[in-house]
């Protein structure tokens, strides 16, 4: 199940992508195309058998963006939110062995390249909702239940 949130920076990056793809990349991708069509015997010609892939690897793209950004919700802060963590924190823990992780609670769609980054549908993001600085959380894993403090929550204004 993917949540359909995301945060404004989230959309944005995903609105970026889809103006390159369909406004520079796909016309750009479509005149190479035409070139190597125009050179004559397509079943050899690489140049258009590649840049034929990459035109419906750029379709399939736009399509999913396009389809993507009707669903999600954008989800901006809110000071209300402050001192508890809620979608778009900046989370640091720790556990026993002084172990620290820092990342952000982000929708699905933002933590692909992204080590910092936890989906709001991860069993860590989930045990850490609504939680304050200085408590103890109990997160749910394959190996066992493994316990984490939580040393500071941020928002980005």
């Amino acid at each position: 199940m993917k949540t359909n949130l995301i945060t404004r920076e989230g959309f944005n990056k995903l609105q970026d992508e889809l103006t390159f793809l369909w406004k520079e990349e796909r016309p750009e991708v479509t005149k190479k195309v035409t070139w190597a069509a125009s050179l004559g015997d397509r079943s050899e010609n690489a140049d258009y058998q590649y840049n034929k892939k990459r035109l419906r690897e750029i379709d399939r793209r736009v399509r999913y963006l396009r389809k993507r950004l009707d669903q999600v919700k954008v989800v901006d802060y809110s000071p209300q939110q402050d001192g508890k963590i809620f979608f778009g924190a900046f989370v640091e823990i720790e556990n026993e062995q002084g172990d620290i992780l820092s990342f952000r609670i982000v929708g699905p769609d933002e933590i692909f390249g992204r080590n910092d980054y936890i989906s709001i549908d991860s069993p860590m993001a989930r045990a850490l909702i609504k939680k304050e600085v200085d408590e103890d959380v109990i997160v749910k894993t394959p190996d066992g239940d493994k316990e984490w403090f939580v040393n500071s929550i941020r928002y980005q204004v």
